[in-house]
């Protein structure tokens, strides 16, 4: 999974970034990795991993992973090349999300790039950014494919899409709310990878006193929740300022503690991995045995040999049946062995939907 994260500068943005993947390193014990200076992997935390990596004696326990890309700060103009970010916002069209931080808190020693805090006005802002990067991706698309959708034949779809599509844009709309007839328009629209087409959670970043309450009094909040409620969009609220503290700390015990202190129950982290896994439909399943156990992510709906193909390539080839149990019923049974004997492993075959928590053993032939 790859996320992006956009928003006006000086909304702790890159705060959150810096963060975000400094604990997420930390907490499960992963690597983390700087692929350039804008992009971290963090691992996806699931206690469910050290369970069966203890239970296994695993020589390796490898968790799922999620891709952050942060970009410059966007400002008015930024599609027209003002500030820095149009430079990169070809980075973020590959990402399956996009995080829009949100300024919701008042600080005087920093100063907002409009002057006040409005968080509707900076959504905007930012929405019609995205827009214009989209209408320039359309444009250029048009001047390939526009003179020749009337004499060669295999142009006219894509035509008569963009005949629809970039009105649609002009009008203010976002790419999301457009509606496509069938599904080859479906996978040309999906070839594009148009920025408003992609699902939104806001993260509202408060000051540490409405952390605790999940800014429940914040007004600033309450106008990001509503705004997006209005277009199906995840919310999450979040204290740039507790998170840097957190990725401070260098033990999962100090980092429960602090949390504790503060009366929470999860970070940042969590609840970001929490609201973009429901946003997208995602869950995991796992594998275990004394080489490895590892958590695999894939969408809900996702039948076994799919799943399997996650794997490898020739899982899902020569799939032939998947061997299943569901996680609490191994732990409870104390092994894959065990829960056989008990009559709790499942033997699935090519039309079954892999459940989240599903461990599972694959047989094939190729």
């Amino acid at each position: 999974m790859k996320l992006g994260i956009v928003g006006l500068p000086n909304v702790g943005k890159s705060t959150l970034f810096n963060s975000l993947t400094k604990a997420g390193a930390l907490a499960a014990n992963y690597p983390f990795a700087t692929i350039d200076p804008n992009i971290g992997v963090v691992a996806v935390p699931d206690k469910r991993l050290k369970v069966l990596g203890d239970m296994y004696h695993s020589k390796k326990v490898t968790p799922a992973t999620i891709e952050f890309v942060d970009i410059a700060g966007l400002v008015k103009g930024a599609s027209k090349g003002e500030g820095l970010g149009n430079q990169f916002l070809a980075n973020i069209r590959e990402c399956d999300a996009i995080v829009h931080v949100v300024r919701c808190f008042e600080d005087d020693n920093i100063v907002h790039v409009d002057g006040s805090i409005d968080p509707a006005r900076d959504i905007e802002t930012i929405n019609l950014e995205l827009l214009f990067a989209d209408m320039e991706v359309l444009e250029r698309r048009w001047g390939k494919v526009g003179k020749q959708a009337k004499m060669v034949k295999e142009y006219a779809r894509e035509g008569a899409l963009l005949e629809r599509l970039r009105p649609f844009l002009e009008e203010g709309n976002m790419a999301k709310a457009f509606e496509c007839e069938d599904e080859e328009e479906q996978k040309l629209f999906d070839g594009y990878n148009l920025l408003t087409a992609k699902p939104v959670i806001y993260a509202a970043n408060v000051s540490e006193d409405d952390y605790s309450s999940d800014g429940e009094n914040n007004e600033a909040v309450k106008k990001v929740r509503e705004m997006a409620k209005s277009d199906g969009s995840e919310v999450y609220v979040v204290c740039a300022e507790i998170e840097a503290e957190i990725s401070e700390l260098e033990s999962e015990e100090e980092r429960q503690m602090f949390l504790e202190d503060l009366g929470l129950s999860e970070s940042g982290l969590d609840k970001l991995i929490k609201a973009s896994y429901e946003l997208l439909g995602l869950i995991s399943f796992l594998t275990c045995g004394e080489d490895e156990s590892r958590a695999w992510t894939i969408k809900k709906g996702t039948l076994a040999p799919q799943a399997a193909g996650k794997i490898h390539t020739d899982f899902e080839r020569g799939f032939i049946c998947a061997e299943t149990v569901p996680f609490e019923k191994l732990v409870e049974s104390g092994g894959m062995a065990q829960a056989k004997e008990k009559g709790l492993v499942a033997t699935n075959g090519k039309e079954y939907e892999v459940k989240d928590g599903d461990v599972m053993l694959f047989r094939f032939n190729v």
